[in-house]
């Protein structure tokens, strides 16, 4: 595949959602390439390239999980225990849960908390973070299901304070970032202004650009949350990350520990993200080729990492602008899989509209910081998910853009599973629970749980 074509989709590709700019990277056949386009800001502008800084929010759990199964390796964690082994002062809601939750529930999501507290007073420290846990809810008694939960992976990175008696940013250096050879991978904002960076944007309908504040998705100096979302990096560290997974753990962990991150957990229903998840990556078959991978969205900012272990392939991309950085990234990851491996990834189809379907599920659903609204006009049922009113408005800091109400349609089957038809989570698939009695209880979107409102 020469170097140009994968060069001219991404110009293309970001000039047709209005990024202003984006880094791409892909290995294949053991060979790097590397494609940007547009500027780090608009206002100041200086060409993407590789080696530009972009926040990578939720990709960054992968680094908090391979150091964790690193201590593992090691015989300093053990991931069946409770994490209360490690964290005696945790209290949760519910005081089973605090007993009972493993450090792999936290790693594959199936601890049953809720997704965040975004509430970082005090300190900001992830000791400030976790003695705040207490506040939030249960979505599902841990073990039972996967629910996507970025609380969780602050948690687990407490864990790896608490064992290593070091601060999570230097543990998590010393654990895999410096034996990866990651040396463009940074929490801290004072290592961030010295080299170039990507400044996030929100676009309006109408194509207006505004920058999006705070740079990354938390008020700078709330290391509470950086386990979870807090890395920044760049094109190429993330290929470099992706190839140490390929790897053979490159004397930082076993081959065999750091292959089993590949390996099933839980199953994951309906979900865009994978099938299943491994220790933090979503497993995912495409076109019968198995992947993993992990992306992350922040402030006006996207991440997305992609890995075919039986093709020694991966794909890197980001992108500065919501919300189309998330559809940027991937129509850029859906063309390097067709024109590099011949692998095509393609939308279920809906089933047409039934309004008796529409209107039962019609509602709202929320977690502690957002709500999820199904409508239906009569003609078209909708989806439309944001920050709680209350929780934007006693914020002292912007929070990610909302997502307007978008099409969604049920798929064949037994209706309860449907997929987002347009805008800016277009092609993401969800689908709704129920209880015994049949009647619709929640909502899944992006592998998490929203219960519906009474």
């Amino acid at each position: 595949m020469p170097y140009e074509d994968l060069a001219a989709h991404v110009a293309a590709t970001a000039q047709r959602f209005g990024i202003p700019g984006v880094s791409v990277a892909v290995l294949t056949d053991g060979q790097e390439h590397y494609a940007s386009h547009g500027v780090t800001s608009v206002e100041h502008p200086r060409p993407v390239d590789e080696n530009t800084l972009f926040p990578i929010a939720s990709a960054t759990k992968t680094i908090t999980a391979t150091a964790l199964v690193r201590l593992a390796a090691e015989g300093k964690v053990d991931l069946d225990a409770p994490v209360h082994h490690y964290v005696p002062e945790l209290a949760l809601a519910d005081e089973t849960a605090t007993r009972s939750i493993t450090v792999m529930n936290l790693l594959n999501h199936t601890a049953g908390l809720d997704w965040n507290l975004l509430d970082t007073d005090g300190d900001g420290s992830l000791a400030s973070f976790v003695a705040k846990m207490d506040a939030l809810a249960l979505v599902a008694e841990p073990g039972t299901r996967a629910s996507y939960s970025q609380a969780g992976y602050n948690l687990a990175g407490y864990v790896i304070e608490k064992v290593t008696g070091l601060p999570y940013e230097k543990a998590v250096a010393q654990l895999v970032l410096e034996p990866a050879g990651l040396s463009h991978t940074f929490f801290d904002h004072d290592d961030v202004m010295v080299r170039s960076f990507a400044v996030g944007y929100h676009s309006a309908e109408d194509g207006t650009l505004s920058p999006a504040t705070p740079w990354k998705a938390y008020a700078a100096g709330q290391r509470g949350n950086n386990p979870g979302g807090g890395a920044v990096s760049t094109a190429a560290d993330l290929l470099r990350w992706a190839r140490f997974h390929l790897g053979t753990g490159d004397g930082a962990l076993p081959t065999e520990a750091l292959h089993r991150m590949r390996e099933q957990t839980v199953e994951v229903r309906a979900s865009s993200l994978g099938d299943g998840l491994g220790i933090c990556w979503f497993l995912r078959e495409v076109d019968g080729v198995r992947t993993l991978g992990q992306g992350g969205s922040g402030n006006g900012q996207f991440s997305e990492i992609l890995i075919v272990p039986e093709r020694n392939f991966a794909v890197v991309s980001l992108a500065n602008a919501g919300p189309d950085g998330y559809t940027f990234n991937q129509s850029v990851v859906r063309w390097a899989l067709e024109h590099y491996l011949g692998v095509v990834d393609r939308d279920p189809e809906p089933v047409p509209y039934d309004a008796a379907r529409a209107q039962e599920v019609s509602g709202r659903y929320e977690i502690d910081v957002m709500n999820l609204d199904i409508a239906t006009d009569g003609e078209r049922l909708t989806l439309a998910v944001g920050i709680k009113p209350e929780i934007r408005a006693a914020s002292d800091v912007e929070m990610p853009q909302d997502y307007p109400a978008a099409t969604i349609g049920f798929l064949p089957g037994d209706g309860d599973e449907y997929i987002v038809t347009d805008g800016g989570l277009q092609g993401q698939l969800g689908f709704f629970t129920r209880d015994a009695h049949g009647t619709v209880t929640g909502v899944d979107l992006a592998g998490r749980l929203f219960p519906r409102r009474p």
